[in-house]
């Protein structure tokens, strides 16, 4: 399997793809990279319906520019202070960044939030937050501003009156109290059909058991979500502590079949 950057010819190979329908990964099959590579290369340069070779290919080039511009010709891949691999950390904020945006997040959005998911304190300022990102404060501000209104991220301030924004990891437990919620909404929702439809109808049999099953689905990760909501909050000796610790098992199961 080939390694390395894209080529243009690939980027051109990619757009045609997207122009016929192609999933990621026959795109990908048909360059023989991994899916992973062309879903980052069309999310960061456009989407699937604003990708274009030409331009996704000078973005790759300015970007590698910028970077030969940053590390001294002959040095070794820069490490941080605390022995991480800047490049490695680079990819690997970019691929979370991508599976972000593949869940409905806006570029940006996903950008802030795994700037702070990645940094040790878990918390940085706006001026911080643009220099890691190389955007500028209006950019952050807009995307600090959204990222508040749904929950993901709250404000404080520190010892020096400092705004920092900060990443709450309650919100993963929020959000799935919330699609459980959403699940409950569907089955009341199919159950409605099954009165009308009479209950001895194909269809309200069928809206009958996509209530049970969505209903079994959302408890189940109430429960879930309850008994892990502490593992959330765990710091690195309690971590250690409960590695071999198996989860407790819902109610009503007897683990995986």
């Amino acid at each position: 399997m080939p390694g390395g950057r894209l080529t243009q010819q690939e980027r051109q190979q990619i757009a045609l793809g997207l122009a016929d329908g192609l999933a990621y990964a026959e795109i990908a099959r048909r360059l023989d990279r991994p899916t992973s590579t062309v879903t980052r290369e069309v999310m960061r340069n456009g989407g699937p319906a604003g990708y274009r070779a030409d331009l996704a290919h000078r973005a790759t080039e300015h970007r590698a520019h910028r970077r030969r511009q940053t590390v001294p010709r002959g040095a070794k891949t820069p490490l941080e202070g605390d022995g991480r691999d800047v490049e490695a950390v680079r990819a690997y904020e970019e691929s979370f960044t991508t599976l972000l945006m593949q869940q409905g997040l806006p570029k940006m959005m996903s950008r802030v939030l795994v700037c702070l998911y990645t940094s040790d304190a878990g918390s940085l300022t706006a001026s911080e937050l643009a220099r890691h990102l190389e955007v500028s404060p209006a950019s952050i501000s807009k995307a600090i501003t959204l990222l508040e209104s749904q929950g993901l991220i709250r404000r404080e301030r520190d010892e020096r009156r400092r705004e920092r924004y900060v990443v709450d990891n309650d919100v993963w437990y929020q959000g799935m109290i919330a699609s459980a919620r959403g699940h409950a909404q569907m089955a009341e929702t199919a159950r409605q059909g099954v009165s009308l439809l009479g209950p001895d109808s194909p269809a309200a049999v069928r809206l009958e058991n996509i209530a049970r099953f969505v209903d079994f689905v959302g408890e189940s990760m109430i429960r879930a979500a309850e008994q892990a909501r502490d593992i959330l909050f765990a710091t690195p000796e309690t971590m250690s502590e409960s590695t071999h610790e198996p989860m407790p098992v819902p109610d009503g199961g007897d683990g995986p079949r």
